[in-house]
């Protein structure tokens, strides 16, 4: 065997070690967050340092709260706009990634159409919609990157079995309300139910609460337009499906 194969033979073996070693640092942190709450996320360290780096003052508005100081009309808001099957999946909504797979193959479909029928014409991108649960989104934001690939993808799915495996549902949704972002360095409910409503998150109404759930894809966008008709007829859908949503 050859010095140049056995330098190769080497260099694999080390990054499969240290995959490994960065799969068992994940999973203990994560068994470490059944009893500690975590100071920061990946994504929040990640916005702090575009804030500096474009702004170069840091705004940051954050304030935990336990999980019994969260109004159940936030919970309910943010499960029925965001994950509405959370309390009875295993981290992965399989059905509702399905659906979506289907009507985003359909649209592009339609989409594609129109666009040969109108050569002249621009047609608007199809949105994509994702299935995302909440535990996934936790996994991403607590630990991962930003990019966008299979690899990444994949070690969000393994990182949400884990968080299912050593975290209760209470606990996941805990953590996730304490630290998404809501608007422009403001993360978690009470820094939310604070910078909209002037009022604790344990004493938000179903009204606001329902808004604040449908700002989450885009709270920096929504921050800036209070008012739009997307948000407000969303708000009225998501307070329509409150009542049927179910707590962990």
């Amino acid at each position: 065997m050859g010095t140049a194969w056995k330098a190769t033979i080497r260099w694999l073996a080390l990054l499969v070690l240290a995959f490994i070693a960065l799969q068992l640092f994940f999973v203990l942190r994560i068994a470490l967050m059944a009893v500690l709450d975590p100071e920061s996320t990946t994504f929040q360290r990640s916005q702090a340092w575009q804030q500096l780096a474009s702004q170069g003052t840091l705004r940051w508005r954050q304030e935990w709260v336990p999980y019994e100081q969260i109004s159940p009309t936030l919970k309910r808001a943010v499960i029925a706009s965001e994950d509405d099957g959370f309390a009875n999946h295993d981290g992965v909504d399989w059905a509702a990634i399905e659906k979506n797979w289907e009507r985003n193959n359909r649209l592009a479909e339609q989409a594609a159409q129109r666009q040969e029928a109108h050569p002249d014409r621009q047609i608007k991108p199809v949105k994509i919609r994702g299935g995302s649960t909440i535990t996934q989104q936790l996994a991403k934001n607590l630990l991962l990157s930003g990019e966008r690939s299979m690899l990444r993808k994949g070690q969000e799915l393994m990182l949400t079995m884990v968080l299912e495996q050593f975290l209760s549902k209470q606990r996941i949704l805990e953590i996730y309300l304490n630290n998404v972002e809501w608007g422009e360095g403001v993360f978690g409910a009470q820094a939310a139910a604070q910078r909209y409503f002037r009022k604790n998150a344990s004493q938000l109404s179903s009204a606001e609460a329902a808004r604040l759930a449908v700002m989450l894809p885009a709270p920096k966008r929504f921050e800036k337009q209070p008012q739009s008709a997307y948000l407000n007829g969303r708000t009225r859908v998501i307070m329509g499906r409150m009542g049927r949503t179910e707590l962990p």
